[in-house]
């Protein structure tokens, strides 16, 4: 059974950085892209950054972008996926979520039903 366990986030000020971490239990995560969603209060998740498996390129969120870094570190039997989150702002609170792919993709990789295996969600409250 793939498990995806997320863990970091709470509450900051604004300005401040976090880093969530997602501990995913198949190591061939990282042949392929994984990602962070998150959804505010009263909206749609949305897509936040990516990392690809092969060249390991990355992608973000304009709102994001400059602010967030997305990694990930292999090891036997399992991956684990970051995001370092610097200059935080309010609108920047919301249950982030990881999300892996079980296999290539050949979309965007930016939408929610491009990915097969999710974490549990982790809130991040920014507060001004």
């Amino acid at each position: 059974q793939v498990q995806m366990v997320q863990s970091g986030g709470g509450l900051v000020q604004a300005g401040g950085s976090l880093r969530l971490s997602c501990a995913a239990s198949r190591r061939t995560f990282a042949m392929y892209t994984m990602a962070w969603f998150r959804q505010a209060p009263g909206k749609e998740r949305e897509f936040v950054a990516r990392i690809s498996g092969s060249a390991g390129s990355t992608d973000y969120a304009d709102s994001v972008k400059g602010r967030f870094a997305i990694s990930r570190d292999s090891a036997e039997n399992k991956v684990t996926l970051y995001l370092q989150m610097n200059s935080l702002k309010p609108q920047d609170t919301a249950v982030y979520y990881c999300a892996a792919a079980a296999r290539p993709l050949a979309g965007t990789r930016r939408m929610e039903d491009e990915y097969d295996f999710w974490g549990q969600g982790t809130q991040v409250t920014v507060s001004s």
